[in-house]
């Protein structure tokens, strides 16, 4: 909260110098955010039998569902009528609070849904989040419903995110980020928008390490989720006015009809793009503000709000600071604007991609662009320590050095306390589940398999080579599984051994979790073996559809 508000005086201070260019009447600037609220619903009697959803959020096993999303048909359907009571509730205990809630629709993974309030001033729309994700908790409990605000509660299917639609308007009513009819209108719009681009270019590691969680490491990169680097997305029309500039230096250029783009002076009427927005870009232009789309379900949207205004203050900052000396040398104002303009879309232009985020040739071009991924969560980290990250905070007034040092402690902390508990429970419900439900199994199975040798004498292998299948398997999974337990715990010693907090995060990250793997793999598939009768915990088909 506190460094939210320092970045919000900041992106204040240095938008307002660079919108008194356009309008002296401008007295301020104002960050304006509109979040979505995407969430699970499961039935509290099944949430009650899953050690791992009530203590963790998430399901750390459980083979998917024959049936999950591959229709569509949840995303597509009408919203269920038990689901409806529900957001009703909610939607009148959000109103009585003054939080503003507009939407509700179905997700695309069966269970999941979404709402959203109207835009509101960024403080605001960060204290109305905090307050509706307790809201949801209790209204949820009055319809038997258990609310999953995890990023990834089930393996194999959409996670949930809160997709931070960011723009910045001034106090005279003007949205920065909104394009307009005239040079000087569009003029405004290219400094913020190419401001905008050279801030998260310059700072993209950061930006993406702003949403790097345990929780959101599980969903980023996979069922429609943003991959894991950061790319802007502007759309066609944007993106050729982009490449005019750069290449021509001023926005002159050939449109066709399609895309509808006048040219008034040097400066093209700019149109919004018409396709759907790119969903597999992290940093999306949606025609008058971007969409940060990688933000976790569960977070607190000011964790990668500060960051956003902190670094597009610094870039309004430095737009300010360039366009004023080349006015002192007797450039003329609006040609010093443009040719800054042009600076910081040809440094910014590695940033811009409008194509597929998932692609492995974007993986490898990004790479190429040197564009930084965030690959694992505690070596993220270690961008607090960088020097440009601690100048940035610094030189802004949002965080003192020693409150960057602060945040990667504590961020490390949770990391690994979070994924300490995990790993804790995956091994109790191993041993106090999964196995002795195998064991009864198998002892039904080599019943079976003694009454059949009983009837059939010498010959019983003819009629119960299945059922001797069927113990293999069990014994093969049962064991691997009693060992990789072991294994398990003697990794979370291990690691719980290192002195430095960034360290152990890193242990745990890689040792830890990777066993945490392994033995899933081996309870998922005693799952599919095992009697459905005597299967201790609520399955994906049973959680997932009512």
């Amino acid at each position: 909260k506190t460094p939210l508000l320092r970045a919000l005086s900041a992106v204040d201070k240095a938008g307002t110098g660079v919108a008194r260019y356009f309008d002296p009447n401008v007295k301020h600037v104002v960050s304006n955010l509109g979040w979505e609220q995407e969430y699970f619903l499961v039935d509290e009697a099944l949430y009650g039998a899953r050690p791992d959803l009530v203590m963790t959020g998430r399901t750390l096993m459980g083979h998917e569902s024959a049936k999950n999303q591959q229709l569509e048909d949840h995303y597509f359907g009408a919203i269920p009528s038990r689901v409806q009571a529900f957001m009703l509730d909610l939607e009148i205990e959000a109103h009585k609070l003054g939080i503003p809630v507009k939407t509700r629709h179905n997700e695309v993974a069966p269970n999941q849904f979404e709402l959203a309030p109207i835009y509101e001033e960024t403080n605001l729309a960060n204290d109305h989040n905090m307050l509706i994700m307790s809201v949801m908790a209790e209204v949820a409990r009055r319809h038997n419903f258990r609310v999953l605000l995890h990023e990834k509660p089930f393996a194999g299917i959409n996670g949930s995110g809160k997709h931070c639609n960011w723009s910045i308007m001034t106090d005279t009513g003007v949205n920065l980020l909104s394009p307009g009819k005239t040079p000087t209108k569009n003029l405004q719009f290219l400094s913020f928008y190419a401001s905008v681009l050279r801030a998260v270019h310059k700072h993209h590691y950061l930006l993406m390490t702003s949403v790097a969680t345990l929780g959101n490491s599980y969903r980023l990169g996979g069922n429609e989720a943003p991959p894991a680097v950061a790319s802007v997305f502007s759309g066609s029309t944007l993106y050729g006015i982009f490449r005019s500039i750069m290449e021509l230096g001023d926005a002159r250029m050939t449109a066709s009809s399609q895309e509808s783009i006048k040219i008034v002076n040097a400066i093209p009427e700019i149109f919004p793009d018409n396709t759907d927005r790119n969903r597999t870009s992290p940093f999306a232009f949606t025609g008058n503000r971007f969409e940060f789309r990688a933000v976790g379900s569960s977070q607190n949207v000011a964790s990668a709000v500060y960051v956003v205004n902190s670094i597009v203050a610094e870039s309004l900052k430095d737009f300010r600071h360039e366009v004023d000396v080349l006015e002192a040398a007797g450039e003329d104002r609006s040609s010093a604007i443009m040719a800054v303009v042009r600076k910081f879309i040809t440094e910014a232009k590695d940033i811009m991609f409008e194509g597929n985020g998932y692609s492995k040739e974007w993986e490898i071009e990004s790479q190429a662009r040197g564009l930084r991924a965030v690959r694992n969560v505690p070596e993220s980290y270690e961008v607090y320590h960088e020097a440009q990250t601690v100048e940035l905070f610094d030189k802004l007034g949002v965080l003192a050095p020693n409150e960057v040092e602060a945040r990667f402690e504590i961020l490390n902390e949770v990391y690994v306390k979070k994924l300490q508990i995990e790993a804790r429970i995956l091994g109790d419900i191993c041993l106090n589940h999964v196995i002795p439900a195998a064991v009864r199994y198998q002892n039904v199975l080599i019943e079976n398999v003694k009454g059949i040798k009983d009837i059939f004498g010498d010959d019983y292998m003819n009629f119960c080579s299945s059922e001797i299948d069927t113990l293999k398997k069990i014994s093969f999974h049962m064991n691997n599984l009693s060992a990789d337990v072991v294994r398990l715990v003697d990794a979370r010693k291990k690691a719980n051994r290192i002195e430095g907090i960034g360290e152990r995060a890193k242990t745990y990250s890689h040792e830890v979790k990777d066993m945490m793997d392994k033995v899933r793999y081996s309870a998922d598939h005693l799952e599919m073996i095992i009697d459905d009768e005597m299967w201790p915990l609520p399955k994906y088909r049973e959680l997932l559809f009512f």
